[in-house]
């Protein structure tokens, strides 16, 4: 019988997102619609502010993938007006969004997708003895003896009993789609409370380098980390930290952690759970396009082609050929609203590059509660980018493709390897697998890449630089009348950028065109389907009451959707105030 499955909302995400997928009577999806059902607004929030404070707002689109709209905004405004920034700044930004990098991937791993894997409740009736000697046979990790996982288990068994498993609570436990025995269950869930342990070391680099966590402090031309290593320093502002020698080995101490952690634990686990679901590795493709901007300057000189994560386009899953990508080209990027609920001054069809982006919200989908959406119309808060009229997805995956096209000795080496133990072909990439394992191979690449940004650092200030601010154009009255930027990042959940018209010293416009927006908007005027919707078609559904295939897939992605409306009103000042008793 043919039916409409609703996942509404979607959990163990940021965010607000609905699915709904159409079956046939054998219960597979024929078509899946992706529908934003929040706004986020900043756009217009901005417009009229100075541009050296627009980081400050735009950065709290998110509080997950923290300080990646910081980063993005600010190097917009650095476009826009051709500051360089200084070496030392450039290191430590690398730094601070590699941090990100690797305390994202672990955490969304263990906390929001291994539970689509990993069955919490028999892991009750695993034997701690065995699950000691699973986990000493595939890694070295010190903490796996049987008293380790015997305390696991107790503590969970605990939970079960007071009926308190909280997040746990509202797992599919016992579906048949489950394949994990009882002792890979355990030591999954042992090292998911470990996981919670550790990302409180890790989030400290942001406290040292910007301030806190999250959203540290950023400045346009430089960081505000004034390093106090004999001299004076450069940095100024509200917000600015003093970086010094205790730092430097706090900062070297949560390295030698994020590399422990992922070498021992993140990776071993990855390719323990995947070796049971290697029927993944053929579901799950999304449009089979890539996108990257690239991130991680080698330099400061605003080349492209000196990245660490090459930027370019993959066509039809031909990763032998990369295609170039400008940012400011109109025909390149654009976005279309033909099915989400704004409208365009020239017309819902046309699409518009970011340049030229108007954010003019219309709501004109049903009012709850409702049953289903109206997908031949509008159904999704979130627009629907193209690059040359493509939909594209962005993420891991997309890197770690162009990291291999591109000939990256390591991301080959990894590639290889896992598709070696896993025993699965090349086109396994192109899944739902691939892409989980493509996000634990790309931190391996991230955090080992973090101790030659550290090592430069602390080169630099040996050597006497302690230069972290470029102050030449930070005087309005140097600007031109008219400025216009793009400022580009790859976030933990792909491709990133802003774009911003100055004039007058104002913002004019400014448009954010964040990862899932490639990933998860609807479709075009040609009725294209975005990465969320193309991936899921050819599921077949087991129950379509406990739906985790869809899980499975859009948790893949790692969703990272607008969490809510922001208000403020137009001087910026406060208008409520929410108090916890």
């Amino acid at each position: 019988m043919n039916e409409r499955v609703v996942v509404d909302p979607i959990t163990r995400i940021e965010g607000h997102l609905r699915i709904e997928a159409q079956t046939d009577s054998a219960g597979v999806i024929t078509d899946a619609y992706s529908s934003g059902t929040m706004v986020r607004g900043i756009e217009i929030i901005l417009r009229g502010r100075d541009p050296r404070d627009a980081w400050a707002f735009a950065q709290r689109i998110c509080g997950v993938c923290t300080l990646v709209h910081g980063i993005a905004s600010v190097r917009a405004v650095e476009d826009a007006l051709k500051y360089e920034i200084p070496p030392n700044a450039q290191l430590i930004r690398n730094l601070m969004i590699g941090a990100q990098y690797v305390h994202d991937h672990v955490m969304h791993f263990y906390h929001l997708h291994a539970l689509d894997w990993v069955d919490v409740v028999s892991a009750l009736s695993a034997d701690p003895k065995a699950t000691s000697e699973l986990a000493q046979s595939i890694s070295s990790y010190p903490k796996s003896s049987p008293g380790y996982f015997a305390d696991t288990r107790k503590k969970l068994k605990t939970f079960v009993e007071q009926g308190q498993l909280g997040i746990f609570a509202n797992g599919y436990w016992g579906h048949p789609a489950y394949k994990l025995p009882p002792e890979a269950n355990l030591m999954a869930v042992a090292h998911y409370l470990e996981a919670l342990e550790w990302q409180r070391e890790v989030a400290t680099l942001h406290a040292i380098l910007g301030g806190k966590n999250p959203h540290p402090n950023f400045v346009v031309g430089g960081v505000p980390t004034a390093i106090s290593a004999g001299g004076s320093t450069s940095a100024t502002g509200a917000g600015a930290t003093s970086l010094n020698q205790v730092g430097l080995g706090q900062i070297k101490n949560v390295i030698d952690s994020m590399n422990t952690f992922v070498e021992q634990v993140y990776i071993p686990d990855t390719l323990a759970i995947a070796g049971f679901y290697k029927d993944w590795a053929a579901q799950g493709e999304g449009t089979g396009n890539f996108l990257c901007y690239g991130d991680f300057p080698t330099d400061t000189s605003g080349d492209p082609d000196k990245l660490l994560l090459p930027r370019g386009v993959i066509l039809d899953r031909d990763i032998s050929r990369i295609h170039e990508v400008d940012l400011d080209d109109p025909s390149q990027i654009q976005e279309f609203v033909s099915h989400s609920w704004y409208d365009y001054s020239g017309g819902k069809e046309q699409g518009l590059h970011p340049y030229d982006g108007e954010t003019n919200l219309n709501y004109t989908g049903p009012k709850p509660p409702y049953k289903h959406l109206d997908v031949d119309q509008s159904y999704s808060w979130l627009k629907s980018p193209r690059w040359k009229g493509k939909a594209m997805e962005v993420g891991p995956l997309a890197r770690m493709l162009m990291l291999y096209g591109t000939g990256h000795e390591q991301a080959k080496s990894l590639v290889d390897f896992t598709l070696k133990t896993l025993d699965v072909p090349i086109t396994a990439l192109f899944s739902t697998l691939g892409r989980t394992a493509a996000r634990t191979l790309e931190t391996k690449v991230i955090a080992d890449t973090m101790q030659g940004w550290y090592d430069q650092l602390v080169a630099n200030i040996k050597a006497g630089d302690v230069r972290t601010f470029n102050e030449t154009q930070w005087d309005p009255a140097t600007w031109p009348a008219e400025a216009r930027g793009a400022g580009f990042m790859e976030a933990p959940r792909g491709g990133l950028a802003h774009w911003i018209v100055i004039k007058n010293e104002r913002i004019d416009n400014y448009q954010a065109v964040v990862p899932s927006t490639w990933n998860a908007g609807p479709r075009d005027p040609a009725g294209v389907p975005g990465p969320y919707e193309a991936a899921l078609k050819g599921h077949k559904l087991h129950d379509p009451k406990q739906p985790i295939e869809v899980l499975r897939t859009i948790h893949s992605f790692d969703p990272c959707i607008a969490c809510a409306v922001h208000v403020t009103d137009p001087d910026g000042e406060e208008l409520i105030q929410v108090k916890a008793r």
